[in-house]
């Protein structure tokens, strides 16, 4: 009993899933454009060279949360 009971759980749960991800397919839109297709380099150009100058506030911001981050550590007993 037990197992008839999940193995119906089961195939039901394949076939749900299956056509929720077949209908997920067929009613998405399908028009990619440039800034959904671009590589996302954490606020950095991706089409500068590496060698080109860049902010310094991306660092600045790093290091100020390391900096808190250690204070919040020392806090905890």
């Amino acid at each position: 009993m037990l197992i008839t009971t999940l193995f119906i759980f089961l195939i039901f749960s394949i076939l749900l899933s299956g056509i929720l991800l077949g209908l997920s397919y067929l009613f998405v839109e399908k028009s990619p454009y440039g800034g959904k297709i671009s590589a996302y380099e954490c606020g950095f150009a991706p089409m500068n060279h590496p060698t080109n100058p860049f902010s310094i506030k991306f660092f600045v911001v790093g290091v100020i949360f390391l900096i808190f981050d250690l204070e919040i550590i020392y806090l905890i007993p």
